[in-house]
């Protein structure tokens, strides 16, 4: 009964149903994107999903992340997402990942599952998805967000292209909506075609995005599909050398000023200096002791916003006087 609806369909069926029941996806990120995607295969009876995210619901993630409710503010997504979804569907196996993805875990963790699904927002760890897929010879689904408009891919799919045939080179600084803004519709829209890609790998249906890149404008309604040119060159790059890690450093203009770094630790570009502090945003209550208080500390984020809530924070909770908020982020104290 509970599958009745699509196993009435004839790309479906008894058969097909069977074939999402021994699928296995992870999720790597549970937010805008990661959380449709995640409902829509749990509803769908997808037989394993592993999900995997080190943040914590903040209620900046409420307007676009809509499987949190305010009472999980605080709390870590995978384990809240796990048990929010576990309710949607007891039937299948739910696995709540609390860690960040890294060179160390990718490879051992790819191997548990089909396919791979990326929910994240940041440069590098798209990368990482691609090389450790590639390593593991598993497919993977992209979307990436900016404002009103999204990407949508598939890559590494029986031997289509991969992210490094579209993008070899990334740029310094990451675009995430942090920094620029998105309506929550946006992300919700492109994690429910993620999942839509993933049922049509899985069922062996329709016409997987491989070797495409579908671009809309959700504003406009404009679309459009551009068609992807395989880099064996690049491919063969990482399975010859393995992961290669996207590192982006800098250095800050002025020495004379003492540095908070509030960014997490996969956000670029990263800087190596004896002037900054640097304490990512969910370890600032554990560590607060290593923030100095008899001298000028200047805090930062990506695009300064962020690092002025966390300014007013410490200042009216802890008594910090001596932080100073700098103004559009990163870009305005490093060198070049």
């Amino acid at each position: 009964m509970r599958y009745d609806r699509q196993i009435t369909l004839d790309e479906v069926g008894v058969s097909g149903q069977e074939k999402l029941r021994k699928a296995s996806v992870l999720i790597i990120g549970v937010g805008g994107l990661g959380c449709p995607a995640a409902q829509y295969l749990v509803g769908a009876g997808v037989g394993k999903i592993g999900l995997m995210d080190h943040d914590k619901v903040s209620i900046s993630n409420l307007h676009r992340q809509v499987l949190y409710n305010e009472s999980d503010i605080g709390r870590s997504k995978a384990l809240v997402a796990q048990e929010k979804l576990q309710q949607l569907n007891s039937e299948i196996e739910i696995v709540a990942i609390d860690e960040a993805l890294s060179i160390e875990n990718a490879q051992k963790l790819f191997k548990q599952y089909d396919i791979i699904l990326d929910g994240t927002d940041n440069f590098e760890t798209k990368y990482l998805i691609n090389d450790a897929c590639i390593l593991a010879d598993k497919p993977w689904v992209y979307a990436s967000i900016y404002k009103n408009e999204g990407q949508l891919s598939v890559f590494n799919y029986k031997g289509g292209p991969s992210y490094r045939c579209l993008f070899p080179k990334t740029t310094r600084q990451n675009v995430n909506c942090e920094a620029t803004g998105v309506l929550g519709v946006v992300p919700g829209i492109f994690g429910m075609l993620q999942a839509m890609e993933v049922l049509k790998i899985v069922l062996g249906v329709g016409n997987v995005l491989s070797g495409k890149l579908k671009l809309s404008n959700l504003l406009t309604g404009s679309e459009q599909a551009l068609k992807l040119q395989k880099r064996e060159d690049e491919i063969e790059k990482i399975k010859e050398n393995g992961i290669i890690p996207v590192i982006i450093e800098c250095k800050i203009s002025d020495y004379s000023k003492l540095y908070l770094d509030i960014r997490e630790i996969f956000e670029q570009p990263r800087i190596t200096s004896e002037k900054v502090i640097q304490i990512p945003m969910s370890d600032l209550d554990e560590r607060l002791w290593e923030i100095p208080k008899e001298e000028e500390v200047f805090v930062f984020c990506q695009s300064g916003k962020r690092s002025k809530k966390i300014v007013d924070l410490l200042k009216a909770e802890y008594g910090f006087e001596n932080l100073k908020n700098v103004e559009g982020g990163i870009e305005t104290i490093i060198d070049g």
